[in-house]
């Protein structure tokens, strides 16, 4: 308890004397105003043009080092990294997930997507998706259901496995606006099925997609893909009732952009029917049937067409995670997932709870 007091205590000296920097920053975040110079990258005989955004993160401080100066989450990882085949397509890895926020004055709805990168019930989402199960602890009172099929239906329970904290601690003053907004930065999750609705019983192996983490080449400009999700363009309109059914589309990838760095971590994809509000944390996977990318934000429309999406690359969430956690994505989502979400649960939620009520109450 000590540990967590002196702990507490110099983040929040460290946080009051950024607080000021991180407010002016945040009224910054535009999905597509903070694109910035471009660079050139060289793979083989294949030039490219990387486009880059200015990074807004800093990793340093008590927060980002919890998991990894934590020796039983980096106990969890050691031998855990062996994944079972995941043969599943687009459309059976997918996910809608739909949640309710309620305070004394309103109450609010929210959906998005996710899908299956692991059999054993592992979905990877956005951070902006996910954050709900954060504020159940701090104001109000939220609730998140995990629906599937067409129309989406309530099927599963879950509960955070992974959120990134730096993401947490950039967004937490706009954690609970109904249009958090933002490059798409670290803006990633790990969700763990931990029980079946309506006392119905959850499959031996879940419809998985693999996933590269391998650098995305520069030559994949052009590529096509497809990209999935639940797109909700109408949610407002009609309400929170309106039967959700997933799309599929073919797409291909038009822009390719960094985060100053020398290789791409974002990716723009052309407009399609999936291109809608709901539809961040869908996949977007190559014609190997990987998953290579997880959509994030809105893209250009008049640029590269109506319905067009912005999606981090696999690569990039599992460099960023290694940096946050001292692990691979891989070894995140491996080994006893109930105690690595207890771990996540009693290790660092309570700090990113913390951050929250300090920019919230």
């Amino acid at each position: 308890m000590s540990f967590l007091l002196s702990l507490i205590t110099g983040f929040l000296s460290l946080y009051l004397a950024f607080a000021n920097l991180l407010a002016d920053t945040l009224l910054a975040i535009l999905p597509t105003s903070e694109v910035g110079s471009t660079t050139v990258a060289t793979t083989g005989d294949q030039t490219s043009t990387l486009t880059q955004i200015d990074s807004e993160y800093e990793t340093d401080g008590p927060i980002p080092q919890i998991l990894i100066d934590n020796a039983a989450y980096q106990g969890a990882a050691v031998s855990s990294a062996v994944y079972p085949e995941a043969t599943a397509t687009p459309a059976e890895a997918l996910v809608n997930i739909f949640c309710t926020y309620r305070t004394a004055q309103y109450e609010r709805t929210t959906t998005g997507t996710g899908f299956f990168i692991h059999p054993d019930g592992i979905i990877l989402t956005n951070a902006h998706v996910a954050q709900l199960m954060l504020l159940a602890n701090v104001v109000g009172d939220s609730e998140c259901v995990i629906r599937t099929g067409a129309p989406a239906t309530p099927t599963y329970t879950a509960e955070l496995l992974y959120i990134s904290p730096a993401w947490v601690r950039q967004h937490a003053s706009i954690v609970n606006e109904d249009t958090p907004r933002g490059t798409g930065e670290r803006d990633y999750a790990l969700l763990y099925v931990n029980s079946g609705l309506n006392n119905r019983p959850m499959p031996r192996i879940f419809p998985a997609l693999s996933f590269d983490t391998e650098l995305l080449r520069v030559s994949a400009a052009g590529a096509d893909v497809i990209a999935a999700g639940y797109p909700a363009g109408a949610l407002r309109e009609r309400g929170s009732d309106l039967a959700l059914v997933p799309q599929v589309a073919e797409t291909r990838i038009t822009e390719l952009m960094t985060f100053n760095r020398d290789h791409a971590d974002l990716m723009t994809i052309a407009g399609s029917p999936v291109g809608q509000s709901g539809a961040s944390g869908g996949p977007v996977v190559d014609e190997e049937g990987n998953a290579i990318g997880v959509i994030v934000t809105r893209g250009d429309d008049e640029q590269f067409g109506v319905g067009s999406l912005r999606a981090l690359t696999i690569s990039y969430i599992d460099r960023t995670m290694q940096e946050e956690t001292g692990v691979s994505l891989l070894q995140n989502i491996t080994g006893d997932l109930p105690f690595r979400a207890q771990l996540y649960r009693e290790t660092m939620v309570p700090f990113l709870e913390q951050v929250i009520r300090w920019e919230l109450e």
